[in-house]
């Protein structure tokens, strides 16, 4: 957070009296002409300012207190991180602050009642999100205790399961692993290698390992902490593979010791998250209980007869699968929390630091007042803020499924849906935030006094684990492609027939370039006229939407015989599509968010913070359009002059949001207690103040040394 002075870098209009101010950034060649204000809104001779309150508050979303309690939790020295700790201590170090929670009740939220928790699913998913500030090792080993180990016994398994092992699961007296993962299968969860096979003679279940690829592998709480561990396994009875189950497996003894049949390996020093103890673990005959199956999904009975209240196997996996499905939810919160930290940092830092004097003889350049540096951090603000929206809208609807009050199948596969599309391209997102604002802060950026580094080293993985992010958004394309074919499944040929004609007619429409050239007529010598239309929301919600549905429906027309083919040839006609296939889901998900910012944006009421949130959402919005102009042209949906007004609108609308850039990043509500960078603390501001006094007192003075050019003059 900085001083009201600062807040707008050297363009607020409380810029102090003796301090010239910096030459404006030159306007675009072809100047857009303003169009009136809409009635009730910013008054015409006034610039709009922002409620940052109001806003941050907005922001916060359903879960605002619970959000604002764990913020405070956050800010505790004792939760934080200490940099240059050596792995081991960083790892007791977060093992005594996963105790720390347990004693301020912190992480109960979503266990059931009767146990002394609150079954607040959305609630919980909220406040976990909110640890990423303090430490994202904390955040990701408190979510393998009770969001991943905890969860799979709450959600997989009964009463029985819930009583026995739930209470130690909560207190900590027995931390936990979550042993789905193997080295041989990340994604692919269904062809794991893990036996589990059912002896009725002793009424126990058999857990092998049977090669090394089968070995449980990357699990949090695996090397060092877990005394227990909720394993994935192929269950086997009577002959036949039921396919994975998850079962209660006891992994160490009081002393820390493996158990008979156990082993393991310590991953080691990683890329980041050095805070979690990461390793691997074997089974050699190892017997557990057959109570120890946890058994909501399928059950065995003594005689080792197999029963499942979901009669497919593949429906059955998916939709214990789809019970975990939290872990993507809180990545994509917490994804993009680190995105709003960098920003915070980095745009706060560009707005106190200066270089070079192109339009002062005297002061040198606020780094936020030069295009070039808004064109690296406000787009990614923008996006930042339709993440903060989306997610909000999706921990309602994860909220409303795990609560019960919207559980049907349909609302399960819709809510695994947004899960498999937005978690990809927020973890995706802050990395690339992370790296922008690391390299927009120069050398103190590279320091990790100044956070930006270690949290980029931390957030690495989140592209990779809770679901590799290009095989999740695989999964939203066939969704995708399902939904699209049920249009058509009870279809006579008649209304096929009409389909294929309008179908044709479009793309003839498009392909000739027919509505190209109608834009390039109605847009001739003006951009203004092709901005209009492209800041209107019903334009970027047809061009969003209109990417979308002719992505998809190219690629079912191409795939639309696969059925016919022998399964190598209809994988290898899959194969050919895959990359459209992620490059469809993506535009999505794009335009998922693009939805959520704009329904946000409905709910705001002062006028001042509507006008400015409308930049911003037009700033993603057409954003994602300059993105992919080659395919808008491509395919006739822009003229190469509205193409042209898409950049010279962009950078109009970064003309106008620069005044307001400091408060929409203080809107995200950080403390310096949260970002604990030096670079934002405000010591650059003084900095920067004192080097300008500096050269003010000389001039003044007339002891400043004359520049070799001047004198040479």
């Amino acid at each position: 957070m900085v001083d009201t002075a600062s807040r707008s870098g050297s363009k607020t209009s409380e810029q102090r009296a003796d301090v010239p101010a910096p030459a404006p950034a030159p306007a675009p060649a072809q100047p857009v002409r303003e169009t009136a204000p809409t009635p009730g809104a910013v008054d015409a001779g006034a610039a709009p300012k922002v409620d940052v309150a109001a806003l941050g508050r907005q922001l916060l979303g359903t879960w605002a207190d619970i959000r604002i309690a764990a913020r405070e939790r956050a800010a505790q020295p004792d939760l934080q991180r200490i940099e240059g700790q050596s792995m081991e201590e960083h790892r007791e170090r977060v093992l005594g602050q996963l105790k720390i929670l347990v004693e301020q009740g912190a992480v109960h939220r979503a266990f059931p009642k009767e146990l002394g928790g609150h079954d607040d699913h959305g609630g919980n998913i909220a406040g976990f999100e909110e640890l990423v500030l303090a430490d994202p090792s904390l955040q990701i080993k408190s979510g393998v205790q009770w969001g991943l180990f905890g969860a799979a016994v709450l959600h997989l398994g009964t009463e029985f399961h819930h009583t026995t092992f739930l209470p130690d699961i909560m207190s900590l007296k027995v931390p936990g692993a979550f042993a789905m993962t193997e080295t041989g299968h990340g994604s692919d969860v269904a062809a794991i290698g893990t036996t589990a096979t059912y002896d009725q003679a002793a009424q126990q279940f058999v857990i092998d390992t049977p090669f090394r690829g089968a070995w449980k592998d990357y699990l949090g709480n695996a090397a060092v902490h877990g005394t227990a561990a909720v394993v994935f396994a192929q269950l086997v009875t009577k002959g036949v593979n039921h396919g994975v189950h998850a079962f209660y497996v006891p992994i160490r003894g009081a002393e820390g010791e493996f158990l008979e049949g156990i082993g393991g390996e310590d991953d080691g020093l990683k890329g980041g998250l050095n805070g979690i103890d990461n390793g691997r673990l074997h089974f050699t005959n190892v017997r557990v209980p057959r109570e120890n199956l946890l058994n909501r999904y399928g059950s065995v009975a003594e005689d080792g007869t197999y029963s499942s209240p979901i009669a497919s196997p593949g429906r059955r996996f998916f939709t214990m699968l789809g019970t975990l499905v939290q872990g993507r939810v809180s990545l994509d919160g917490a994804a993009t929390t680190a995105a709003a930290m960098a920003l915070a940092i980095a745009i706060t830092y560009g707005n106190q630091r200066r270089q070079f004097n192109a339009g002062s003889d005297t002061d040198e350049e606020v780094l936020l007042d030069y295009q070039r540096h808004q064109r690296r951090l406000l787009p990614k603000l923008a996006t930042t803020y339709a993440q903060i929206f989306a997610h909000d809208e999706f921990l309602v609807k994860f909220d409303a499924v795990f609560s019960g009050e919207a559980d049907t199948d349909d609302d399960r596969q819709d809510l695994e849906t947004i899960a498999a599309a937005l978690k990809p391209l927020s973890t995706w997102h802050a990395l690339e935030t992370l790296q922008e604002a690391r390299e927009a802060a120069g050398g103190a950026g590279f320091l990790a006094e100044n956070r930006i580094v270690g949290l980029r080293q931390d957030l690495d993985v989140y592209v990779t684990f809770e679901g590799d992010n290009n095989v999740l958004l695989q999964l939203v394309a066939k969704r995708l492609l399902t939904d699209f074919s049920k249009q058509f499944a009870k279809a006579d040929a008649g209304a096929m027939a009409r389909y294929v004609v309008a179908q044709t007619a479009d793309r003839a429409y498009h392909g000739t370039g027919l509505r190209r050239l109608a834009q390039t007529i109605a847009d001739f010598g003006s951009t203004a006229r092709s901005v209009s239309e492209l800041r209107d929301e019903e334009t970027q919600r047809e061009l969003l939407t209109d990417r979308v549905e002719e992505m998809i429906a190219e690629i079912a027309g191409r795939l639309r015989n696969t059925r016919k083919l022998a399964k190598a040839d209809a994988a290898a006609a899959f194969n050919r599509n895959q990359n459209e296939l992620i490059g469809a889901a993506r535009a999505h998900a794009e335009l998922l968010q693009w939805e959520a910012f704009t329904r946000g944006l409905g709910k705001t009421t002062d006028p001042g913070t509507k006008q400015v949130l409308t930049w911003v959402r037009d700033l993603f919005g057409l954003g994602l359009i300059e993105k992919h102009l080659a395919w808008y042209l491509i395919h006739g949906r822009l003229s190469p002059q509205r193409a042209l007004a898409v950049t010279a609108y962009i950078d109009r609308l970064l003309e106008r949001l620069r005044p307001h850039a400091q408060d929409l990043v203080d809107a995200f509500g950080y403390t310096p207690d949260h970002l604990r960078a030096k670079i934002a603390s405000g010591a650059e501001l003084e900095r920067q103040d004192e080097a300008r006094a500096h050269y003010a007192a000389r001039r003044a003075a007339g002891t400043l040394p004359v520049p070799e050019k001047s004198k040479k003059k």
